[in-house]
């Protein structure tokens, strides 16, 4: 398990992999633990996670630098998501004893309710584009409603899983309860399959929801699937184009671009097509590339080499078929993962830069005749996980957002987002389930009918 400074290329640290007989035994203390961990009160549980979100904040600078050293994020970012873990942490130890609490239903029973009790050991697999956020995003409700966790994190941000491990401990949460597990993901299959496992979810690519998924109904075990994104954003004619344009840019390049819910597909109607398209280009362009410790720098690399090679494979080859290039879509020369912030415009479907998901810096333009055809284009597409709808008129905003656009989050006037307050997820190829919200911590609980005569 190696670590790779993506900046410069340079090998981080090393971390050996545990055996299988490691494995097995954390497996069996995890599973011991349960019971007696889902008898904890929600207020003794609520006590440790808000803990947890107070070491979050303290250790943000240092969180923040984890993160710039292993996949590149710019430390204004890190701290950002140390911040947001720390918020989602703070929620559900604030709001989880009401959002699981037993619901009374009249029957002809003398009392009849549906109560909320944890599964077991829920397995996390989890990318390394936001480290500790989609890790804590699972934790924090998974934790509060009894259950125990196993975050099998990405290869490369192994020292993130660690320190994620550590905050927990730290705050109290036993040893066993919360476990890291530094394997590599042809293992993931077996820990799913290890009686010890109740559940598994999974924030990754659709090929490894797919692998997942799979294996988890085959062993006839829940899953949560939060997958890949090409998130439309449609620029009606009565938009604000200063607005849309400057909430564009950020949602393409937060985090290089390497966002399931960035601005991947920006459709524009014709009549405001040349003006958006000149508004994007200078907010793009103003975004500063470079090192992620420079804290003047806007765009961080791309979290590994291989990354940054496949998108610079989708961008030609778009331009083979027909887009053009307006900005950015050369390979810096010199080491490091880095792809500057880029612009293609008379983008079309058949397209890579329309068809599949662009997990980087590079915005794609393409021109629709008015919100009809805006819609149908945002539509097609095997993904559903965000959209967004530009309009001075909420009311149709509202309209458009709420029945004509299929995604699991739909924004209006705003750039897509996850919010603890509110449900998170997608819809055809971008997955199924929900994460943060009631829904998301009622996913991992056995939704139980108790009927007394």
């Amino acid at each position: 398990m190696k670590s790779i400074n993506p900046a410069n290329d340079q090998l981080i640290a090393e971390y050996p992999e545990p055996s299988p007989d490691e494995v097995a035994a954390i497996l069996k203390a995890s599973r011991a633990v349960f019971p007696e961990w889902r008898r904890t009160s929600f207020a003794e549980r609520s006590e440790l996670i808000r803990r947890a979100g107070t070491l979050l904040r303290e250790r943000r600078d240092d969180l923040a630098r984890l993160m710039a050293l292993e996949m590149g994020k710019p430390l204004a970012q890190g701290r950002a998501e140390a911040e947001k873990s720390a918020w989602g942490c703070e929620y559900y130890a604030e709001n989880a004893e009401r959002f699981l609490r037993a619901e009374e239903v009249p029957t002809d029973a003398t009392r009849s309710l549906v109560s909320f009790e944890p599964l077991g050991v829920v397995l996390a697999v989890m990318p390394w584009n936001f480290p500790f956020w989609q890790a804590f995003r699972f934790a924090a409700p998974a934790l509060m409603a009894g259950n125990v966790c196993l975050l099998k994190h990405a290869s490369n941000v192994s020292g993130c899983a660690l320190a994620i491990e550590k905050v927990l401990h730290d705050a109290g949460v036993p040893r066993d309860v919360f476990r890291t597990l530094l394997v590599p993901s042809s293992r993931v299959d077996a820990l799913i399959e290890a009686p010890e496992v109740a559940a598994v979810t999974l924030t990754g690519s659709t090929p490894a929801g797919l692998a997942v998924a799979a294996k988890a109904g085959a062993c006839l075990k829940k899953s949560v699937l939060e997958l890949g994104g090409s998130d439309p954003y449609l620029i009606l004619e009565d938009a604000d184009l200063e607005k849309a344009a400057g909430a564009c840019a950020t949602a393409r390049l937060l985090n290089a671009g390497q966002s399931c819910i960035a601005a991947k597909r920006l459709l524009v109607v014709e009549p405001v097509l040349e003006g958006f398209t000149k508004l994007l280009i200078e907010r793009v362009a103003a975004r500063r590339l470079g090192d992620p410790f420079d804290e003047a720098t806007d765009v961080g690399p791309q979290a590994r080499r291989d990354l940054r090679d496949e998108l610079h494979r989708q961008v030609e080859a778009s331009v083979d078929k027909g887009a053009r290039l307006r900005l950015g879509g050369v390979v810096p020369k010199g080491p490091g993962a880095f792809y500057p912030p880029s612009v293609l415009v008379d983008v079309r479907p058949g397209m890579p830069a329309f068809d599949e998901e662009l997990f980087g810096p590079v915005a794609a333009i393409t021109g629709v005749r008015d919100e009809t055809d805006g819609v149908r284009l945002a539509n097609q597409t095997v993904f559903g996980l965000g959209a967004a709808v530009f309009t001075q008129d909420a009311a149709r905003g509202e309209r458009i957002a709420r029945e004509e656009l299929q995604a699991g989050s739909c924004f209006v006037n705003a750039f897509v987002k996850s919010d603890p307050r509110l449900p998170f997820g997608g819809i055809k190829e971008s997955g199924y389930g929900r994460e943060l919200g009631v829904f998301g911590i009622r996913e991992f609980v056995n939704v139980k009918t108790v009927y007394v005569a």
